[in-house]
């Protein structure tokens, strides 16, 4: 077998290279290249393709898609949207990509973790709800890996509270969940149930959904958010009123390149994202078959009523084993990722916020454990079982 990656892009790429050079060559065209037509049109989509022409949200409310410069970007416009001050608190979870933690810090909010679930690796809503306190304006919660979370369990608290939902979706582009009366969309998960809502993706070029560079959006049916967004990306200046400014804002907008690819991809998304869930089962087929009851390696849960799109393939290695074997596949040409070897609350910049070791056991032992596997449209059975045999191999089983 030739070296395996972790991730390879070329091979999705290599269907679709006539329709991205057909879209790139359009804005080349055009020679518009900043927001304009073509993010337009893949705002659109995106509202489109997120229910936004499904769903009745009542009176004067619809889906709003603000295309930004990344998923990092779109988690800091969506907080300053909400007009989050400093001391005002955020509970999120301490088991994500650090920019989930960074847009709270960056406006002097305090992040307030509360710890995940073990099995599907979110965070734990009983946990979460325990957290909440008078200050608390918004509950961030991450559709880890390509799995939603189980929003319907807090939304009652957060209406109570007064408290804001901001969806990290950055992973999960995609993926849904069956809530009993109706499918919900992640990052659009509560339109119709009487909280702040918003909604943050990434299109970092990893992602499911993955441009040709940096790239995010954010998604709300608050008018007053949605407006306010669309102006905090441009310096906080108005489309009627360029060079004056209510607000500080960001130079944060979307390429029309970008959108424009993005646009090419979204068609073939759910294609790809059924892939990817095939190859998921391939992975928990091998390793029954070559493990048996062997728990060494424990495969990822789908909760029920999720649709998982699988982002990442992520396994738990028991026993302290996890870095040999990373080590050991890779020296065999096989490439695995952690994701994440440290949680949030014990990285070095928090220290302030007086977080220790054992404060978030499944955060911890988690961050011990967890191995990436690849996972990509285009990813052969053949690729997959040699890995797993060699796990096997370097494992003793």
């Amino acid at each position: 077998m030739n070296r395996l990656p972790i991730l390879d892009l070329k091979r999705s790429y290599s269907g679709i290279e006539d329709e991205i050079h057909a879209a790139i060559e359009r804005v080349l065209s055009s020679q518009a290249f900043i927001l304009g037509p073509e993010v337009l049109a893949f705002e659109e989509h995106v509202e489109s393709y997120l229910g936004g022409d499904r769903v009745p949200l009542g009176g004067d409310r619809h889906l709003r898609a603000i295309g930004c410069a990344s998923g990092s970007d779109a988690l800091l416009l969506a907080l300053m949207a909400l007009d989050i001050a400093p001391g005002d608190e955020i509970v999120t979870t301490p088991y994500s990509f650090f920019a989930t933690a960074a847009c709270i810090a960056r406006l002097r909010g305090v992040p307030v973790f509360a710890d995940i679930a073990p099995d599907t690796f979110n965070i734990d809503p009983d946990a979460a709800a325990a957290r909440f306190t008078p200050r608390t304006r918004a509950f961030l919660p991450v559709h880890l890996f390509g799995q939603t979370a189980p929003l319907e369990k807090i939304l009652p608290l957060c209406r109570e509270r007064n408290v804001a939902v901001v969806e990290d979706a950055a992973q999960s582009f995609g993926a849904w969940r069956d809530v009993g009366d109706g499918i919900k969309r992640a990052g659009a998960m509560c339109l119709n149930d009487g909280v702040t809502a918003i909604g943050c993706f990434s299109f970092f070029p990893t992602k499911n959904l993955g441009g040709f560079g940096d790239g995010g959006m954010v998604v709300t049916a608050d008018g007053a958010i949605a407006q306010a967004v669309a102006k905090l990306r441009v310096h906080g200046a108005g489309a009627a009123t360029p060079y004056f400014h209510d607000d500080v804002g960001l130079n944060s907008r979307l390429d029309a390149l970008q959108a424009a690819v993005l646009s090419v991809k979204l068609r073939h998304l759910e294609e790809w994202n059924a892939e990817r869930r095939v190859i998921a089962d391939r992975y928990r087929i091998m390793f029954a078959s070559i493990f048996g009851d062997e728990e060494l390696i424990k495969q990822p849960a789908e909760a029920q009523g999720n649709f998982h799109i699988y982002h990442q393939y992520v396994v738990r290695v028991r026993g302290g084993r996890r870095d040999e074997l990373m080590n050991k596949l890779e020296e065999r040409g096989i490439s695995t990722r952690v994701y994440y070897p440290l949680p949030l609350h014990l990285q070095p910049c928090f220290a302030g916020l007086g977080y220790k070791k054992g404060d978030f056991p499944e955060a911890e032992r988690l961050s011990e454990e967890a191995l990436a596997l690849p996972i990509f449209p285009g990813i052969t059975g053949d690729e997959q079982r040699c890995l797993v045999e060699a796990a096997a191999e370097i494992l003793g089983i």
